[in-house]
């Protein structure tokens, strides 16, 4: 059975390093070509940046294959042996805690030259040194916190009941539930600042938008993004009485009224037509098939690493294993993911602020977040959440050359 993991593992890291090289080489080629949705400056670097992430992304995967074959050779056998690991709630948990600081320790490098080179580089990033460690230091604590709980949890689950995969799978989704309630009010304001947007015709425009859709929320905001990152962007989070309107600072300096507020209605779109819920199905689906899948896994499998099948092996060999099997089930939400932003779209577009914001919007967004309008059909196939720019602006009845005919690039 090991045998069989190992080859299915090699197979899931050389497919997304092959997907990386086939958008290194595809976005290569495009950038020798005539421009699309931007000038030809902002074009070449926004295709430069792309095949920077890629790169960073082809080394950061064989890092994570190395690990991985280090950890099933004798990374858990040596963590074993260092806490003398049993089936009790404590040894459990000192193994995890271990397996996951070794883990978050080789994953801090790419994190501290995504911040603070590349995407300084592109313009990005506003991240200090200090920023950067008080962030680390809160997750450290909120994981600490929370991690204690969670994981004593699903390791007791795991030791009392032979089906532990059915019942570690209802845990599961009733913390994904509970973290959307609270995260907007209480996990959310410990990293940003989340300030009332002021009173004025804005604010009233979409109380009158969300109104329109049966949407009650705690309120609308603005979030001090600009204090890390100059993209763009907005959002709904939360549900029932936590569901609140985030607008990024960077987004309100960027567009106008009508076109924030034909973002807004794109997202409104997203409310009226359940998609939190339908991405909610999708991602029980996935864990159901997940928790299925690991929870039968033979014992065979533990002796064969040298292990004992305690509570703790059981779900680090989860948290290696769970990636590959997502990876596969990813075209299928891309896709369903990909018409429902279509769905979103068409309503945005027939709210009274029309598809001529929501272009102009998506077209700032595109060139102020350095967005390439391109890519390799691999990567739209497994990656792509959301349709291909120059595909959603064409369902939006606009083409290239009609946007340049209109002066849109006055925008950018």
């Amino acid at each position: 059975m090991l045998e069989i993991i190992v080859i299915a593992y090699t197979f899931y890291t050389l497919l997304k390093v092959y997907i990386s090289v086939m958008q290194i080489g595809f976005v290569s080629n495009e950038i020798t070509k005539e421009p699309v949705l931007m000038d030809k400056e902002k074009f070449v670097q926004a295709g430069k940046y792309t095949i920077s992430k890629e790169r960073s992304s082809i080394v950061g995967n064989l890092v994570d294959y190395l690990f991985f074959i280090a950890w099933i050779s004798f990374g858990f056998k040596m963590l074993l042996d260092g806490f003398g690991i049993d089936n009790s709630i404590l040894s459990s948990l000192l193994f995890l805690f271990g397996f996951i600081t070794v883990n978050w320790i080789v994953g801090l490098p790419f994190e501290i030259y995504q911040a603070f080179k590349l995407d300084k580089d592109y313009g990005f990033s506003e991240m200090t040194p200090k920023l950067f460690i008080l962030d680390q230091l809160k997750s450290i604590a909120i994981f600490l916190i929370l991690g204690v709980g969670l994981f004593s949890l699903f390791i007791w689950i795991i030791s009392s009941f032979e089906n532990w995969w059915l019942w570690s799978f209802v845990l599961m989704m009733s913390i994904i539930f509970l973290a959307n309630v609270i995260y907007p009010t209480v996990i959310a304001p410990l990293f940003n600042k989340f300030s009332p947007l002021e009173d004025g015709e804005l604010k009233n425009k979409i109380e009158s938008l969300m109104s329109g859709v049966g949407l009650e929320s705690n309120g609308i905001f603005t979030m001090d993004a600009s204090k890390r990152d100059n993209r763009l962007n907005a959002y709904f989070a939360g549900m029932g009485k936590s569901k609140r309107v985030v607008l990024f600072d960077t987004l309100i300096k960027k567009l106008s009224s009508d076109e924030l507020l034909a973002v807004l209605g794109h997202e409104l779109g997203h409310f009226l037509h359940g998609d939190i819920w339908k991405n909610m199905a999708m991602i029980a689906v996935l864990l159901f098939g997940a928790f299925f899948i690991i929870g039968n896994l033979p014992e065979s499998l533990y002796f064969e690493m040298g292990l004992e099948a305690h509570a703790g092996v059981k779900i680090a060999i989860m948290m290696m294993i769970f990636p590959l099997i997502s990876f596969f089930f990813l075209p299928i939400m891309s896709l369903m993911s990909r018409h429902n932003e279509y769905e979103a779209d068409k309503y945005a577009s027939s709210q009274s602020t029309g598809a001529s914001n929501l272009v102009n919007a998506l077209i700032k967004l595109v060139g102020e977040n350095k967005s390439f309008p391109k890519s390799h059909p691999l990567v739209i196939f497994f990656f792509y959440s959301h349709p291909p720019i120059l595909e959603r602006l064409k369902a939006l009845g606009y083409e290239d050359k009609l946007l340049e005919k209109e002066g849109i690039f006055s925008y950018l």
